[in-house]
């Protein structure tokens, strides 16, 4: 059985810094993407990063330049999502997303909250 797990998510400052995290377990695919979406209340989920098994990365214009995706080199079913200068519009719950050919996963989900 597939999972998809997420953590890291947390209450921080504008302009601070957290790192989310990504486990997906049960599957023994070579070609998969891994991603994450966030959805604020009372809106649409939403498109943050995604990163295919080449390595390759595309985010939205939103967060270039402030967010990176990565997967862990040793656990290729591990990857991160590092936030930096987190703006009060980044307020959302984080998902965890696995695409698997046509098949999708999701993850439980984690707040992330940006206030002072």
């Amino acid at each position: 059985q597939v999972r998809v797990v997420e953590s890291g998510g947390g209450l921080v400052q504008p302009g601070g810094s957290l790192r989310l995290s990504c486990i997906a377990s049960g599957f023994t695919f070579i070609s998969y993407t891994m991603g994450w979406y966030r959805q604020a209340p009372g809106k649409q989920r939403e498109l943050v990063a995604v990163i295919d098994s080449s390595d390759t990365t595309t985010y939205a214009d939103s967060v270039k330049g402030r967010f990176t995706i990565s997967r862990d080199i040793a656990k290729k079913n591990t990857v991160y999502l590092q936030m930096s200068g987190l703006k009060p519009e980044d307020t959302a719950v984080y998902y965890c997303n696995l695409v698997i050919g046509r098949n999708t996963y999701w993850g439980q989900g984690t707040q992330v909250s940006v206030s002072s």
